[in-house]
């Protein structure tokens, strides 16, 4: 029996934070280099008002964590948050990897009913069936803070290109 949103979720997440694990390992290797303090590139920001790449990179994780958790039926794990360092950001995707990674297919058979209720109990509170969430919410939100960690480094300097964006498919 095939699972669709697992085969949407699990895989691609795998996949994607991989990449940004490896993108993440090409700016340390350039800021030790260059010579360059590394938080130059862990507090980069295109904009005052957006956040820096380390946010990106944990709420990339957050959002990780929590498609492949609702999506199974399973209690979102709450880990502190707080890394400050190209290690602390890489043991936040080992840690979000192998949580991902910790499902099953089987976990997802009712994922595309189930019901998920985001900012339950205020008056942004939203309703969305498991697919619809996956497809309009989660994967999106997803996409554009790995997107965004990849955009600040690359506009810093960072030499990555597509393939780095995409890893190993």
């Amino acid at each position: 029996m095939t699972h669709p949103l697992y085969d949407a979720s699990v895989p691609v997440i795998k996949q994607m934070l991989s990449a940004l694990s490896d993108v993440l390992k090409k700016a340390e290797a350039h800021a030790t280099a260059k010579n360059i303090d590394a938080s130059a590139y862990l507090g980069a920001r295109l904009y005052p008002d957006m956040f820096p790449l380390s946010r990106q990179v944990q709420i990339a994780c957050d959002f990780a964590k929590g498609i492949a958790s609702r999506l199974a039926g399973a209690e979102v794990p709450s880990w502190p948050e707080g890394e400050a360092s190209f290690a602390e950001l890489q043991a936040l995707i080992n840690k979000t990897l192998a949580h991902v990674g910790a499902f099953t297919p089987d976990q997802f058979e009712k994922a595309a009913s189930l019901e998920i209720v985001l900012r339950p109990g205020t008056p942004k509170e939203k309703k969305l069936s498991g697919s619809a969430y996956l497809l309009h919410y989660g994967l999106p939100q997803f996409f554009f803070h790995v997107t965004t960690a990849y955009a600040l480094l690359r506009h810093n300097g960072i030499e990555v290109g597509k393939r780095d964006y995409m890893g190993a498919y």
